[in-house]
């Protein structure tokens, strides 16, 4: 992934409609949600609800598909654990966050170091 592609992901989701909607799409799991689930879930109008889905889809972050008469849109996992790759490969010191691959799991574990002292402050 490139910094351009970050950015063009990063302005999709900077609306508070479409992070939440992701949001949703993502808690869904592969299986998705139909626009009519989504719509109501946010309470958003559907023509409203459609210009940010079209807004996601533009991006990269989610997809669609017809299943009958509904439109299901689901997260695009694979983008999203490209884009969370990029900011911890290029903005985050090896120090505090490295992403290992699993592949007993086939996945990616991204580590976060504790960047704060732990230790309890002392009032006197």
């Amino acid at each position: 992934m490139d910094i351009q592609e970050a950015i063009i992901m990063f302005d999709a989701l900077s609306q508070e409609t479409r992070l939440r909607a992701f949001r949703l799409l993502v808690q869904a799991g592969p299986d998705g949600l139909a626009a009519g689930v989504l719509s109501d879930a946010l309470g958003t109008p559907h023509n409203t609800l459609s210009f940010h889905l079209s807004h996601l889809s533009n991006a990269g972050i989610i997809s669609s598909r017809k299943e009958g008469r509904s439109v299901i849109y689901s997260a695009n996992f694979d983008i999203t654990r490209d884009l969370i790759g990029f900011i911890v490969k290029d903005c985050c010191n090896a120090e505090f966050a490295s992403i290992r691959e699993d592949e007993k799991a086939g996945c990616s574990i991204i580590e976060l170091a504790n960047c704060c002292d732990s230790k309890p402050k002392i009032k006197t």
